[in-house]
């Protein structure tokens, strides 16, 4: 069972979404969990990451200040809360659950993957 992403959509520039990742296996509260994302002919990039206990978070340069990750491990869920999109954020958004309990950069560090979700943004 893969983790579920949801909460894209269309929406303006300047404007705000909420993406949620849920683990219905319930087995993810002990890993970091990352958002990476992928648009059309690009490679999939990293966009945030977080630590099992939320006391560690990363971010890419391109959203730092604008996108917040965190989680609520009695819900089994991992947030990003992105605001002040621009049409350079739309993109597919995947989240992923690390190996370790910490967050990463590389896409080798993570194990789970989550089906995908779409976030278009107009400009």
């Amino acid at each position: 069972v893969q983790l579920q992403a949801s909460g894209g959509g269309l929406v303006q520039a300047g404007g705000s979404l909420r993406l949620s990742c849920v683990d219905p296996r319930r087995t993810f509260n002990n890993n970091g969990v990352g958002w990476f994302r992928q648009a059309p002919g690009k490679e999939r990039e990293f966009v945030a990451g977080i630590s099992w206990n939320s006391a560690s978070t990363i971010y890419a340069d391109s959203v730092k200040g604008r996108f917040i990750i965190s989680r609520d491990n009695t819900k089994n869920t991992v947030y990003l809360q992105m605001n002040s999109l621009k049409p350079e954020d739309t993109a597919a958004y995947y989240c992923a659950a690390a190996r370790s309990s910490y967050g990463s950069r590389s896409l080798d560090a993570y194990r789970s993957w989550g089906q995908g979700t779409l976030v278009t943004v107009s400009s």
